[in-house]
């Protein structure tokens, strides 16, 4: 964050900083004022001088703006939020902008609702450039239970340039294919080795700058015993906080795939109930605590007719809680383009 000696301060309580070990800035503001005369055998009144010109150093060095700021994107460049978009005009349009570029996104749904769907398609324009809504990388896709769907990808890579998200001329130079990293892992011991080893080579280098995880639930629905649940709660919570470490530190979003659980009983005033299905996101309230934006996504019993004259099932896609979009519905289909958004 900064060093304690480049302070314009009295000689003697830099040097007294320097004997006691306090090098940095969160050095120092890490202890109470009197374990700071303990630590450097300094006066009250010394102290007092050091904790005030470290805490003016970083108000500085911290940039600050309203909501209203942020709303209106007159903030700087570093407190401005980027959005990853999903591919379809529709469905940006509804998450008012697309994935949050920090934070944990969970897709929550049963079985066949397009969750994995939404986490390749996201693959895909995350490779594009940002003029575009990309973010002009590749993409980590975690596999934990199944093997990964690559003839689906390669099915919407090829398609990807007819949807017209960006030029011609800049699909064309993109080989979609090429950038996306796959990862198996069988266990949480295993994902939690690759978030803290594996990812940030990639990340540093600015390789990747998406990470969609398929499925979180497999690594903790049969891995422990019913009387393990604060031993699992406490791996969930160290492995959400790995996360969403990543998220903050590298700006890039985090995309979780859950399962769901049936409702057993009644819950009023449950915010995670889909309103569609009486289903709720598997993991219980430790996952939900760690969680930004939680969208689920169920299928409907309506059909429409795509473009090629094929049927496709109408599915939605709901906001269960998000700190800046409202409780609302939208509508998709998938065809062998993808995923689209419906009017």
């Amino acid at each position: 964050m900064g060093d304690v000696q480049d302070l314009v301060l009295h000689p003697r309580i830099l040097t007294a900083a320097r004997k006691a070990k306090l090098h940095r800035y969160e050095e120092v503001l890490r202890f109470s004022p009197a374990d700071l005369e303990r630590l450097t055998h300094l006066s009250a009144r010394d102290v007092g001088h050091l904790v005030r010109e470290v805490s003016e150093a970083v108000r500085h060095r911290i940039h600050a703006a309203t909501a209203l700021q942020l709303l209106l994107g007159d903030c700087p460049a570093e407190l401005k939020v980027k959005f990853l978009s999903l591919g379809c005009p529709v469905l940006d349009e509804f998450l008012r902008g697309g994935v949050p570029c920090q934070g944990l996104v969970e897709i929550s749904g049963e079985s066949s609702a397009g969750k994995t769907q939404f986490g390749l398609q996201l693959c895909l324009t995350v490779q594009l450039p940002e003029k575009w809504g990309g973010l002009n990388a590749g993409a980590v896709y975690i596999c934990t239970e199944d093997a990964f769907p690559s003839k689906r990808l390669a099915q919407m890579a090829q398609q990807f340039p007819t949807r017209a998200l960006a030029p011609a001329e800049v699909t064309k130079k993109i080989r979609f294919s090429d950038q996306i990293f796959v990862e198996h892992t069988a266990d949480k011991d295993q994902l939690s080795k690759c978030i803290q080893s594996r990812l940030p080579l990639l990340l540093e280098r600015g390789v990747v700058k998406l990470i969609v995880i398929d499925s979180i639930t497999a690594l903790f629905r049969g891995e422990y015993e019913s009387r393990e649940t604060a031993r699992r709660a406490k791996d969930l919570q160290s492995l959400g906080t790995q996360l969403r470490k990543v998220s903050q530190k590298y700006n890039v979003p985090v995309v979780c795939i859950n399962q769901v659980s049936a409702v057993v009983g009644k819950r009023r005033g449950n915010g995670n109930i889909s309103s569609s299905q009486k289903v709720i996101p598997a993991l219980g309230l430790v996952w939900s605590s760690l969680v930004t934006t939680r969208l689920m996504v169920s299928r409907t019993e309506h059909v429409v007719q795509c473009a090629d004259g094929s049927p496709a099932v109408v599915r939605s896609l709901e906001v269960m809680f998000s700190p800046y979009l409202p409780n609302t519905p939208s509508y998709y289909i998938v065809d062998a383009q993808g995923v689209k958004g419906l009017r």
